[in-house]
């Protein structure tokens, strides 16, 4: 049974084949929904089309979410190619190294005002300039990818955290705000998976290691195991669940050791 029959969706974040953001992508596809994906700089459009073509996107664009006037023409290409919007899924995060590796009372002010500028507000820019597109589709599902980093300090993950703290209460205040427009807020919360970004993460093999020995469902995750989530949100069976964070990380979220 496919979920998504008739649904438009705009991916961002979706960098390679071992992303969450792919993971979902493919998920969604499989369920019958158009696809249009962003990508985020020219270096990266040939890679992008390869890795999407097999979707039969809608369309493909390049968007940088540090500047409003990308926004608005993204927001316009998705009105004026796809008519309208059923569901927005926001996979982006850039913390600078300095700030996600150094010690936390070190963060700079630039770090701490870039990660929160794509981490966190792109979230709230992209969804107001998605808004005319959902209305024509009489309301929505947005979504987003956060991690317990944002709720609990994790000693390798930093001012990444502090984004994913806003993130969270971002979705949340706009759920609250949408509400009316029958558009729903609600973020993935992901468990450790080894993906390129999770490289990034300063002793991310530890991490995970500790993770899984705690985790009350026992094995490695997968980004693939994020994506059946997706989906529910995408689709009306989570038609009155907004303002939720869902962890999908095999429990670890609910154990202290």
């Amino acid at each position: 049974m496919k979920l998504l029959e008739g649904k438009t969706v705009l991916i961002t974040g979706v960098a390679n084949d071992y992303s969450i953001a792919y993971s979902i992508a493919k998920a969604l596809h499989e369920h019958g929904a158009e696809l249009a994906f962003t990508y985020q700089n020219e270096r990266l459009k040939e890679k992008m089309q390869n890795l999407v073509q097999p979707f039969n996107p809608k369309f493909i664009t390049e968007l940088d979410v540090t500047k409003d006037a990308d926004i608005t023409r993204v927001a316009s290409e998705v009105q004026s190619v796809c008519g309208k919007l059923d569901v927005f899924v926001h996979c982006l995060a850039f913390t600078p190294k300095e700030d996600l590796h150094g010690e936390f009372y070190k963060t700079s002010r630039q770090g701490f005002a870039v990660s929160n500028d794509i981490s966190s507000y792109s979230l709230i820019a992209m969804t107001n300039a998605l808004l005319p597109a959902f209305e024509v589709a009489g309301g929505g599902s947005v979504m987003y990818l956060s991690y317990i980093g944002g709720e609990y300090a994790i000693s390798t993950y930093r001012m990444a955290g502090v984004s994913k703290a806003a993130l969270e209460m971002s979705g949340k205040y706009l759920a609250q705000s949408l509400g009316e427009k029958n558009i729903r807020v609600n973020g993935i919360s992901a468990g450790p998976i080894k993906t390129l970004a999770a490289r990034g993460i300063k002793n991310f093999s530890e991490l995970q290691r500790k993770a899984e020995e705690f985790m009350p469902l026992k094995g490695e995750m997968t980004a693939d195991d994020v994506s059946g989530t997706a989906v529910y949100l995408a689709s009306d069976l989570s038609k009155v669940v907004t303002g939720e964070v869902i962890h999908v990380d095999k429990g670890f979220h609910c154990v202290r050791g």
